[in-house]
């Protein structure tokens, strides 16, 4: 028996084949072809390269567009673009259903994660129940402490996504088709067995395959606390309230290690802006707990590649009249698959908020055509996005849009940073043009008249969907094999240390200790205001991984990545300046920043609890704002009805139903799949007992 065919005679191989059926002991018989059996997983060597393999499983969940659909689109942060390959999972329409009704081949089904997370978990019993044979103690308990921490994360997966699920905790012998469904509060049981046990068996912060990339103790306690508060959250009130304090110590406790044990880089721009090539500094930071990782072999970890670094790109090469190519000097292909929604924006404060501007990129330089006409260069700013606020009246009489929409926008005021090839933006130097009343080809805004206007900006006035916003950068990257690739070789964060801040303030919240919840949410927003003797206008992503790959051209690249932002524009009665800004809270969760009261009102959040609960969801948008984690926290805390409603801007077809969308369908490949213990088919009822309700 090969090693892949064993490992996948579990719950995954057994459903895979819907019609299987007896056969005779010669059918289909295989012969040893490798030196490998199953038997290598029972030895030191063979168990730790299980192990690693744990690794590799985690960067499943970014080559596709699943990643997209099950954590991101329909929420309040984000919509689909142009695109239209899941507007299911977007606008929660009928076709959102067990056997999923594909668009085309970028279509997420229901059971694309179902199927996944238990052929992770199949690997993990292997090595938990091997485990015992390895006399290398240090050999065991680093194989104990991944395998356990794979399999709470794939279990914390499917529940959180799920509910209730099969627990299989085994390695399945043979094809087994018949199951039990657990309860949810023995899915989260078992969960929290898990990151606890990993807890345990890991040592401490040994960075046995790399800084950055590691899993250790930190890493499992960051789990075991969101699994904890998971527990404890809204969605699981029907049942959870005897766990509800000690869960939360238990939580409180786990961050703490984390945050003893870990750090904060000390610049927001470390973490995505900053990231200069495969492997370099931003892939090695300490506030990384987990990450998807990639390396540039084509044979190796980089098989394949991350093709996550275009799902959340505007259409730039269908809008821009051609003043802007799709390309590796842009960052990838320009899918749009992912757009965010005016919320998203108005949740900062675009004064003294700097993640907004380090998180989202507004300028785009010309590296297509000159157009003398207009006095348009290449290297001119050709795509500008101004992120205006609701209040501004600065930009109400212009005309904004494509280049094919005829913009008449100029800068006349002078408020685009300098962008010359000699005096570009640093991030600590550099002023405002000297090109007063330069005409942009391409230009948008997102407030005119107090109205939000941002959608209307597209290819032509034909277009479906909004393809012209400001594209979040944190997977972006230059460091790619093709002009135009769509697969890159950069890692994808999935825990962080910020996130265990916001973790453990949810914790005190819930405890009614407000003061402790600010102080760890102070610290945040610390990190996140702008420093003494930054420049407000600079701006840098991945896109400078170019420079170090073999295609790289000169001035195509400065051409394009301009070094600069739309700060100034965007805060047009702000006068240049580096001196720092404040963004802690002062109260909490009384008087709280104007762009919070706005969010709160509308969403009539009036007590303490309320009020402190969604601004930690507030909170989250404006630190992790991408980071694939949305829909699970808003389904959590039973705010995914709310929210949506309130914010997204297909929530008008009136498709989403709280008691039904609160969990995503079980695949109906799986329902299908099953047989009662006499072998028998289930009956329509019992099918229907095992699906979630409303679907």
């Amino acid at each position: 028996m090969k090693i892949r065919n064993y490992i996948i005679g579990t719950l995954l191989g057994a459903l895979t084949f819907n019609g299987a059926t007896s056969c005779s002991s010669d059918f289909l018989k295989e012969e040893l072809t490798t030196k490998f059996s199953t038997e290598y997983f029972e030895t030191a060597e063979g168990l730790e390269a299980l192990t690693v393999s744990l690794y590799g499983h985690l960067r499943w969940r970014f080559a596709y567009d699943w990643a997209n659909a099950f954590t991101i689109l329909g929420t309040d942060e984000w919509t689909e673009g142009n695109s239209q390959d899941n507007p299911m999972w977007n606008t929660y329409d009928n076709r959102l259903s067990p056997a999923v009704q594909t668009v085309n081949g970028n279509t997420c089904t229901a059971g694309a994660w179902w199927d996944e997370m238990y052929f992770g978990i199949a690997s993990a019993n292997t090595i938990i129940a091997n485990a015992d044979k390895i006399s290398d103690e240090t050999v065991r308990n680093r194989c104990l402490a991944h395998a356990y921490l794979s399999r709470g994360l794939d279990y914390y997966t499917l529940t959180a996504h799920y509910g209730a699920v099969v627990l299989q905790t085994e390695p399945a012998v043979g094809v087994v088709r018949t199951f039990e469904r657990a309860t949810p509060e023995q899915c989260w049981e078992q969960v929290i067995s898990d990151f606890r046990n990993a807890y345990n068996y890991f040592e401490g912060e040994i960075f046995t395959y790399g800084h950055g990339m590691t899993w250790t103790k930190a890493t499992a306690a960051h789990w075991l606390a969101k699994a904890l508060l998971f527990r404890c959250s809204e969605r699981n009130s029907s049942w959870n309230q005897s766990y509800i304090q000690s869960d939360l110590q238990e939580a409180i406790d786990a961050c703490s290690y984390v945050i003893g044990a870990r750090s904060l880089e000390s610049n927001y721009s470390n973490l995505f802006a900053n990231w200069t090539d495969v492997d370099c500094a931003a892939e090695e930071s300490d506030e990384i707990l987990m990450a998807a990782t990639w390396n540039s072999s084509t044979t190796s970890a980089g098989r394949y590649g991350n093709q996550a670094l275009h799902m959340f790109n505007s259409q730039f090469s269908n809008y821009s009249g051609g003043y802007v190519a799709r390309g590796m000097v842009t960052g990838g292909k320009d899918f749009q698959r992912c757009v965010p929604t005016e919320y998203t924006f108005a949740v900062f404060d675009h004064v003294n908020d700097a993640r907004l501007w380090k998180s989202f990129r507004t300028v785009y330089g010309n590296n297509g055509k000159a157009n003398g006409d207009n006095g348009v260069t290449l290297g001119d700013p050709a795509i500008v996005m101004i992120l205006n606020t609701k209040d501004n009246h600065s930009y109400d009489n212009y005309k904004f849009g494509s280049a094919n929409q005829a913009p008449t926008f100029r800068d006349e005021a002078g408020r685009l940073p300098e962008w010359s090839k000699t005096a570009r933006q640093t991030p600590t130097s550099g002023g405002l043009t000297s090109k007063v009343g330069q005409w942009i080809p391409n230009v948008s805004v997102l407030y005119q008249n107090g109205e939000y206007v941002a959608p209307k900006f597209k290819t032509n006035d034909n277009t479906a969907h909004c393809n012209f916003f400001a594209s979040l950068n944190k997977t972006v990257s230059g460091a790619i094999n093709s002009d135009g690739s769509q697969n890159s070789y950069r890692d994808v964060t999935m825990a962080r240390v910020a996130e265990t801040y916001l973790v453990r303030a949810e914790c005190y919240v819930r405890q009614g200790e407000y003061g402790k919840a600010m102080a760890d949410i102070n610290v945040i927003r610390a990190r996140a205001q702008w420093k003494q003797g930054e420049n407000r206008s600079y701006y840098t992503d991945g896109c400078a991984a170019f420079k170090n790959n073999s295609l790289y051209n000169e001035d195509k690249y400065l051409n394009t990545n301009l070094d600069m932002n739309t700060y100034y524009l965007s805060n047009p009665d702000i006068a240049p300046t580096t001196e720092p800004s404040d963004l802690t809270l002062k109260s909490f969760p009384a008087n709280l920043p104007a762009e919070d009261e706005a969010i709160l009102s509308k969403l009539n959040a009036t007590t303490e609890y309320d009020r402190a609960l969604n601004f930690i969801l507030n909170e989250h948008t404006r630190e992790l704002a991408g980071e694939w984690m949305r829909w699970e926290n808003l389904s959590r805390t039973k705010t995914l009805a709310r929210r949506y409603t309130a914010f997204h801007p297909q929530a008008s077809l009136g498709n989403f139903v709280e008691e039904k969308h609160m969990l995503r369908p079980i695949p109906q490949s799986f329902i299908d799949g099953l047989l009662n213990e006499d072998g028998t088919n289930l009956s329509d009822e019992q099918k229907k007992a095992w699906q979630n309700p409303g679907y």
